[in-house]
C-alpha cells in the first residue's frame, strides 16, 4: 500500500543522507534503525554545517570526511554525536560529512560514497519540507542546501534516490508557505512521484530510540540544539500547539502537531523534475553559486500568493 516500503525491501545497501545539512540526518535515524532489523546495511552521510577542516576525521575527497566517535572536540558537531550514540548502542558508525558546496562536488561525494560501499538505495532525509518546494512559492525557507542535495543526488544515483520530509509545519518558522508544499505534493501525486506517507508511532522502538538520540545532542550541543529535531520530538511526545522546547525559539509562534512524526515520501528525481532552476544548479561549484541561481531564477518568475491553510 505505500511503495515507499515496497522499495526499502528490494535494497540491501542504503544510505541515509540529510539532505539540507545541520541535524537532518538525525531524522532519517527511526528509517535506519528499522532497515537494520530487517538485516540491511546502512550508511549516513550528511551535508554538514561544521568546519570540518579542523574535525580530525579521514579526509576522502575535496569535500567528503569520514566521521567516528573519535573525531575530534568541535562546538558544533552532529554528525560525531550521531556517531558516538550508535557505537554506545552496539551499531556502526558508517558515517560520512560533506562540507559546504555547490552540485558538482557533491556530485562526486555521494558518487564515492556509493562506490566505497556499492550502495544501491539512497535515501535524503529532510527535517522539515523545503526540500519539496520548486521555486515559486511565496517563501523558500533555507532551500539552497536542499536544492543542491536534491540535484547532487540525483545526478550521482537517478532512479535510486528517495525523499523522505519529516516534520511538516515546522519551515512555517523559516517562512515557508505549506499550503504551497501540499500543492507541490499534489503535483507530485499527479506525476507519480509520491510515494505514500506513514508515521512514526509513539512507544515504537524507532520512537523511543530517535527520542534518546535528541535527548543525547541536546546533552552534547547544548548552546545550540536542534529545532527540528525537537520540534519533531515535542510532537512524538503528544505536546500540541505553541510549546517550545528549546529557547532558539523563543518569541516566536510554533504550531507542533501531530503531522510533524510524519513521513512525506517522493521520488527524489520527480521533485527535481519540477524545480525551476535544477538545470542551472547542476554546473555549480559552490553553495553561493546556488544560491545566486535561485535567487535569479525567482526574478523571473510569478510567484505564488502566501494563502492559508483553510480550516
Amino acid at each position: 500500500m505505500i511503495p515507499f516500503l515496497d522499495r526499502l525491501e528490494n535494497a540491501k545497501r542504503v544510505l541515509i543522507a540529510g539532505c539540507g545539512g545541520g541535524f537532518d540526518v538525525y531524522a532519517g535515524v527511526p528509517i535506519a534503525l528499522q532497515l537494520m532489523a530487517v538485516g540491511k546495511e546502512v550508511f549516513f552521510a550528511n551535508s554538514s554545517f561544521t568546519n570540518l577542516a579542523l574535525c580530525g576525521g579521514e579526509r576522502l575527497g575535496p569535500i567528503l570526511w569520514r566521521v567516528d566517535g573519535q573525531s575530534g572536540e568541535l562546538p558544533y558537531f552532529p554528525e560525531k554525536w550521531l556517531a558516538e550514540w550508535l557505537v554506545a548502542r552496539g551499531r556502526p558508525a558508517r558515517l560520512y560529512a560533506f562540507a559546504k558546496s555547490g552540485v558538482q562536488p557533491l556530485r562526486a561525494a555521494f558518487e564515492t560514497v556509493m562506490k566505497r560501499h556499492r550502495i544501491d538505495l539512497m535515501i535524503l532525509i529532510d527535517g522539515g519540507t523545503d526540500s519539496i518546494l520548486f521555486g515559486d512559492e511565496p517563501g523558500l525557507g533555507s532551500v539552497a542546501e536542499d536544492a543542491v542535495s536534491m540535484v547532487a543526488a540525483c545526478a550521482a544515483a537517478g532512479e535510486n534516490v528517495l525523499l523522505a520530509a519529516i516534520g511538516f509545519g515546522i519551515d512555517h518558522h523559516h517562512g515557508v508557505s505549506h499550503h504551497s508544499c501540499l500543492e507541490n505534493v499534489a503535483r507530485l501525486i499527479r506525476d507519480g512521484g509520491f510515494l505514500g506517507a506513514f508515521s512514526v508511532v509513539s512507544g515504537a522502538p524507532e520512537a523511543d530510540a530517535f527520542l534518546d538520540l535528541v535527548e543525547y545532542a541536546n546533552q552534547r550541543q547544548p548552546q545550540h540544539p536542534s529545532i527540528v529535531c525537537n520540534s519533531i520530538a515535542s510532537a512524538l511526545r503528544g505536546e500540541f500547539g505553541n510549546h517550545h522546547a528549546t529557547n532558539r525559539t523563543s518569541g516566536s509562534e510554533l504550531f507542533i502537531n501531530p503531522l510533524m512524526a510524519q513521513y512525506w515520501t517522493f521520488e527524489a528525481r520527480r521533485v527535481v523534475a519540477n524545480m525551476t532552476y535544477a538545470a542551472e544548479l547542476a554546473t555549480t561549484e559552490q553553495l553561493e553559486d546556488a544560491r545566486r541561481v535561485i535567487e535569479s531564477a525567482r526574478e523571473q518568475l510569478e510567484l505564488r500568493p502566501r494563502q492559508p491553510i483553510p480550516l
